[in-house]
């Protein structure tokens, strides 16, 4: 099958093949953690079979729901923070046109808003006020239907939908993705009758794109979701067993023998600028996954060329801690031929005729030899095109990887403890009902 492929020459070549090779059994044991469930963390491992659990009836409703906002609504805000909105922002900004939004919405093609995944007041009220003259539907994720950043967005919206359409009509667009049973937005959709779809318990946030959480926004922005699924499925498939092909035992194997050596500072690197919020939803899988007792490898993610004029100095002869991912997309989607011009006062002569991708790629092998004599160990991920099926292939390779790494970090790579300190914090100044005394603490040490 026509697949993502993985090249680790210009790493292995830091670390010597026999260290990487050296983790095999450690990798072996990780992978089976990760597919028996033997490990820490082991009530979230849904996400691993999830692509063949996936049954035609339940892509067929999240599908039918999704032509259902897209019928109605001229643009469809989804509510979430986290892995409840980075996966699917991801899918879609590498999937849809450059420009989509700057162009005009046509009927039965709604474009897909995103909020509550921050706190800003601009934010929220530039929205409200763009959508106070459209017909909008929502989305809204949230397990317990009471995480701040979600909750607000999702108050303010729903009032505003009810106010400009009428109660009984806002809540045929409005879906929610929450809990089976419990929480504060499970009992609202209950209540007021809103199509719902179950976040299982045993997959966690940054792990989700695969589900109704990541799957309908998709589906709203028009794009082609059991072809995304049908991709996990066949990488599924290609790492179910430890051996030399298994792309996602490989990878986490090189950059945990790369962490050992020093290498602390993980740079994914893409040269299409549709993988920017890709490298978003890659640092949020990677950085809560693994960055725990003070161990892990720091995420960080850079979009190419542009970056070269920025961080490429640092990059190419800062600290020696870092190596780079490089994702390479073998075939655009467009030609463009750069033209002669007989003035030639730019000097671009010499690559006149020549497709733009052609530069592109001489940019990125150029700078790949660059990086590596600079001391920069490299891994290449090859991805035939941006489209659903490879994509979904990648959105599983990076999943699987990061369970093993995690295991071989030592590390619970599906909690994240770390997260709750700043809500506590928040809560107290807030002076959130409950939080008396730790209201009482803060406000002593301001």
């Amino acid at each position: 099958m026509n697949s993502i492929k993985l090249n680790i020459d210009h790493a292995a070549s830091f670390t010597g093949r026999e260290k990487i090779a050296a983790l095999d059994n450690e990798a072996a044991s990780a992978l089976d953690k990760v597919l028996n469930g033997t490990g820490a963390g082991n009530d979230f491992l849904g996400w691993v079979t999830l692509p063949t659990d996936i049954d035609a009836a339940h892509l067929a409703d999240i599908q039918a729901t999704a032509d259902t906002l897209r019928s109605s609504c001229d643009y469809v805000v989804a509510i979430g923070i986290g892995g409840s909105y980075l996966g699917a922002k991801a899918v879609i900004e590498a999937l849809q046109d450059s420009f989509a939004a700057y162009k005009p919405v046509s009927k039965g093609s709604p474009k897909v808003l995103f909020a509550g995944q921050n706190i800003g007041e601009d934010y929220l009220a530039e929205l409200q006020a763009f959508l106070a003259d459209k017909s909008f539907g929502i989305i809204v994720i949230s397990k317990s239907g009471t995480t701040t950043e979600p909750a607000i967005a999702f108050r303010l919206l729903k009032d505003q939908l009810e106010k400009q359409i009428g109660k009984a009509e806002a809540s045929k667009r409005i879906v929610a993705i929450t809990d089976a049973h419990k929480g504060a937005l499970r009992q609202l959709a209950t209540e007021e009758g809103y199509k719902t779809f179950v976040i299982a318990d045993n997959v966690g946030g940054r792990f989700s794109v695969l589900t109704p959480v990541g799957l309908l926004p998709i589906a709203v922005a028009g794009h082609d979701i059991k072809a995304l699924v049908e991709g996990a499925r066949e990488m599924q498939a290609a790492t179910a067993t430890a051996g030399e092909d298994n792309l996602s035992l490989l990878y986490a194997e090189t950059r945990n023998a790369l962490y050992r050596a020093g290498k602390k500072i993980e740079i994914l690197v893409n040269y299409n600028p549709k993988l920017h919020f890709f490298g978003e939803w890659w640092k949020q899988l990677y950085g809560e996954s693994e960055g725990k007792d003070h161990k892990g490898i720091f995420p960080a993610a850079v979009d190419n060329s542009t970056d070269l004029h920025s961080m490429g100095q640092w990059i190419q002869d800062g600290e020696r801690t870092i190596f780079e991912t490089v994702i390479s997309v073998e075939k655009p989607h467009h030609s463009v031929i750069i033209p002669d011009d007989k003035a030639n006062l730019d000097g671009l002569n010499y690559i006149a005729g020549q497709h733009v991708d052609h530069v592109n790629k001489m940019a990125e092998l150029g700078t790949r030899i660059a990086h590596v004599d600079g001391g920069v160990p490299n891994m290449q991920i090859t991805v035939p095109a941006l489209e659903e099926r490879y994509l979904g292939q990648l959105i599983y390779f990076f999943e699987k990887a990061c369970g093993i790494s995690g295991y071989l970090l030592d590390v619970n790579p599906f909690n994240q403890p770390g997260v709750e300190a700043y809500k506590k914090n928040m809560f107290a100044l807030l002076a959130k009902p409950g939080y008396e005394k730790e209201t009482e603490a803060i406000k002593a040490r301001l």
